[in-house]
């Protein structure tokens, strides 16, 4: 049972987890090599990883996306996906798609005079589910090793620990205070019956014996 508890408890927070690593901002220092336009299918259930900026974009089952592609200072290569958010989920409020993607053009440069740029982004690269990265900023990068502090998603997860811990501690005090007091009452409850059970019991005993 004890192993089933704990499947539950890891299964809850790896959910937690991997949301959180979906939608919180990253960074990365690149090297843009080129910009595209490719129609994509958005049929299947692998829709969950493309944006939905307004009710259009929702219904339709594809469309034109733009894309970024770059090289990671380590010689990878990174591919990146440039569509607005809109007022939706992720809460990015990007409306400048065209805006970064004239940017990331600009910022294109060749392998022997690299410009290095920060990316910010959300979501995974996976070729399996064909999910790309959404750049949501592009600044000046001084070298390959300009990685800043990522305050933003640091700020958000102490916010969430913060609110997860007054959570957790008024629910033991709710505990301490309100559900363990009426189970103690419940079971000295239960003792109290038996031992008037048991008490009713040997003197029916004792009846049967005198006679």
């Amino acid at each position: 049972m004890a192993y089933v508890k704990w499947f539950f408890i890891l299964a809850f927070w790896g959910l937690v987890g991997g949301f959180l690593h979906y939608t919180l901002p990253q960074y990365d220092v690149v090297r843009i090599v080129n910009t595209y336009e490719e129609r994509q299918q958005l049929g299947d259930w692998t829709r969950m990883f493309w944006s939905t900026p307004d009710q259009q974009s929702n219904t339709l089952q594809d469309r034109d996306v733009q894309f970024i592609q770059a090289v990671r200072p380590n010689g990878k290569a990174i591919v990146y996906r440039n569509e607005d958010t809109g007022w939706n989920w992720p809460p990015y409020f990007k409306f400048d798609t065209a805006n970064l993607y004239t940017e990331a053009n600009d910022a294109i440069s060749a392998k022997d005079n690299p410009e290095w740029v920060r990316i910010m982004h959300y979501g995974w690269r996976s070729e399996l589910l064909s999910s790309f990265p959404n750049a949501v900023k592009i600044a000046p990068a001084v070298g390959p090793d300009d990685k800043p502090i990522n305050w933003i998603s640091i700020s958000i997860l102490v916010i969430l620990a913060a609110i997860f811990w007054a959570i957790f501690v008024r629910l033991r005090r709710f505990k301490r205070n309100r559900i363990d007091p009426m189970f103690d009452t419940v079971e000295d409850g239960f003792y109290a019956a038996g031992d008037a059970i048991e008490d009713r019991t040997r003197g029916v005993r004792r009846w049967f014996r005198r006679k």
